[in-house]
């Protein structure tokens, strides 16, 4: 008797429901579900992926980064599955349509008095239910702190944080190996 190989390729690990309990979110999920059976194209599919995905898979988004990517593509909504947030160093909002699953105050009211327009995704699914004329964005990941720790500190060429007690111990002294070498007080004894 072998063992059943068969089975141990038939798991997917894919989200079937989002892990929110926000009723909001489960409604989205029903309307993009529905959307992507019915009106079957890549876009629906996408959004109903993201909205599944987990908080941090999730980034937020800032106002200038809307705006960088959004530069010559007038005419077209702004899609982010997930928070757009205001940006203070953006001093000019450019006037651009966004459709987002949440925004914050002052960035939805930098977008208002810019000209431009604000949309929820059931909004969009019913303006735009194939996604056209749509750019889809999403924020940096990799923006998170953590992703400063991820690596080895003090390797050379690394630069990853060191996991210190406390961030005055950032000094000469701290987290620095001593080595063979002159620099680190080591002598050849004659």
């Amino acid at each position: 008797m072998g063992r059943d190989t068969t089975a141990v390729k038939k798991h997917h690990a894919q989200r079937s429901e989002p892990s929110s309990s926000n009723p909001y979110i489960y409604l989205l999920v029903k309307i993009y579900r529905f959307l992507a059976r019915r009106a079957a194209c890549p876009f629906n599919k996408v959004v109903l992926h993201r909205l599944m995905m987990s908080r941090t898979n999730l980034p937020p988004m800032t106002l200038s980064r809307l705006a960088l990517n959004m530069k010559g593509k007038d005419g077209k909504t702004c899609v982010v599955v997930g928070t757009v947030t205001d940006d203070t160093r953006l001093a000019e909002v450019p006037k651009m349509k966004v459709a987002a699953l949440r925004f914050t105050e002052t960035a939805r009211a930098r977008i208002l008095k810019a000209g431009g327009e604000v949309m929820t995704l059931d909004q969009l699914a019913m303006t735009a239910p194939k996604g056209s004329n749509t750019v889809l964005l999403r924020g940096k990941r990799s923006a998170r702190t953590v992703y400063k720790y991820f690596g080895a500190p003090g390797v050379p060429g690394s630069h990853a944080r060191p996991r210190i007690s406390s961030k005055t111990q950032t000094g000469r002294k701290h987290e620095r190996g001593r080595g063979r070498r002159a620099s680190k007080a080591f002598k050849v004894k004659a």
